[in-house]
């Protein structure tokens, strides 16, 4: 692609993905918790397309709400094959003048830089009509075949229509195509259904630019993976995997420890510091981000949650979004934090949790303490303040604020605010009966004999 050429994209999920057996549109099944279609779009929008055009079938409710109208969404129905579904991009593309790249919704993972590859290619001297993205797989399996002599393309075949010897070839056709759009609608409208399948196939433009005699290329990527398509659910773990192997080596190699690498999940936007260490089963949800030097002890679940320099949490802590934990805050063992800001220093150690919350620098929260933020109809706020204590097994009853260095006692339930260095104690008053409790066991014991009796 050069400075002067638009690019448009269109992506193909008109497929209903009957396979994966689920009633969410097969590419929005999600990736490191990402649709598989946003990995896909996220690395063409690094090309800066001028158009993005999705078709659709079955589920276009599902992919318009997905995508808020950043593609425009045309429709394929009924589904006759590749090459129909990228006309029915035609009218979403009428007067643009420029390169289409065309790729597909269920095949994520197609780096920019292969993309950008298939564009430079275009461009080439030679000025083939067509570009298409081969691979060579380890199993061959049902691929369509690129019959190509020194890069430029001889033939296209489709697996159910090759002969034995153009099934020998080892270049398969990932489907993924580069076509200047002033080439791309006419040789569509070319193209027929004089096959096995009775479908009008994409890959049957580049036989029929061949045989006007022009050039189509192939270029082949290194990696088959880029090109792996999602069709079921065993496929898509698989592809989550694959991801997450290459996101630990990366976090690896960036200057964290994850003391267990195969049991630490990341998700597509995890933002890891230097010396930051992960112990084993860590599993970190979308819009989470971690600053140098934090320690994340084994079996903690994070969310949408931002933690500063020097924080340690867990082990078994729970972070939900909004949760933002400054410099040197302690989070422990079975505490949630959600929607809440733990200044400098504070500590909630153990089995506590804070909801809808600022607690101040250096505060520190007793163990089985609760933040009791919601009414059964809204949530309100808690303010803790700078040098707090609160007391274990206390309940602070939103909205509810407590003074700085103030200390509310163990067991107490925090209605009304506290003041600055005030002590707050709401208990009931203790009672005491002295012997009863002897009396009661007398009589019980008394009572279990003669029932045995």
């Amino acid at each position: 692609m050069t400075e002067q050429t638009p690019l448009a994209i269109i992506v193909l999920a008109a497929g209903k993905g009957t396979r994966m057996k689920s009633d969410l549109h097969k590419v929005l099944h999600p990736i490191a918790g990402r649709p598989m279609v946003g990995h896909l779009m996220a690395s063409a929008a690094e090309l800066s397309p001028q158009r993005q055009v999705v078709v659709a079938g079955h589920g276009r409710e599902q992919l318009e709400k997905a995508l808020g109208g950043s593609a425009t969404i045309a429709v394929q129905d009924p589904q006759l094959g590749t090459a129909h579904a990228v006309q029915q991009a035609e009218g979403a593309l009428a007067g643009f003048e420029g390169d289409v790249l065309i790729l597909y919704g269920d095949v994520p993972f197609v780096r920019a830089e292969t993309m950008r590859a298939m564009i430079a290619r275009l461009h080439e001297n030679d000025a083939p009509a067509a570009v298409v993205l081969g691979f060579a797989p380890a199993d061959t399996l049902q691929y369509g075949r690129v019959i190509a002599e020194d890069g430029r393309i001889v033939k296209m075949v489709e697996h159910k229509d090759a002969t034995d010897e153009e099934r020998a070839c080892r270049v398969c056709n990932s489907g993924l195509m580069a076509v200047r759009s002033a080439d791309l609608f006419g040789l569509l409208a070319r193209v027929g259904n004089d096959n096995a399948q009775g479908e009008y196939y994409l890959p049957d433009v580049v036989n029929i630019a061949i045989a006007d005699g022009r050039t189509c290329a192939v270029i082949v990527t290194d990696d088959a993976d880029e090109v792996a398509g999602i069709n079921s659910r065993a496929e898509l773990a698989e592809a989550e995997g694959r991801w997450q192997l290459r996101r630990r080596a990366q976090a690896m190699a960036d200057g964290a420890t994850l003391i267990a690498p195969e049991t630490v999940w990341f998700s597509w936007d995890t933002v890891l510091g230097r010396d930051v260490t992960v112990e084993p089963n860590v599993f970190f949800g979308p819009g989470v981000t971690v600053a140098d030097g934090v320690t994340i002890h084994a079996f903690c679940h994070l969310e949408g949650a931002t933690l500063s320099p020097g924080v340690h949490i867990g082990p078994y802590a729970r972070l939900r979004p909004g949760a933002k934990l400054e410099e040197d805050v302690k989070v422990g063992n079975f505490v949630e934090v959600k929607n809440t800001v733990m200044h400098r220093g504070a500590k909630a150690s153990h089995l506590t949790y804070l909801g809808d919350a600022e607690v101040g620098a250096e505060a520190n929260i007793g163990a089985g303490t609760i933040t009791c933020n919601y009414d059964g109809y809204f949530k309100y706020k808690t303010t803790i303040g700078e040098r707090a204590f609160i007391g274990s097994n206390s309940a602070l009853i939103a909205p509810v604020k407590i003074g700085a260095d103030a200390i509310v006692a163990a067991g107490s339930a925090v209605s009304r605010d506290v003041a600055d260095g005030e002590l707050r104690m709401v208990r009931a008053e203790q009672l005491v009966k002295p012997g009863w409790a002897d009396r009661f066991h007398d009589a019980m014991k008394k009572k279990k004999a003669e029932k045995r009796g």
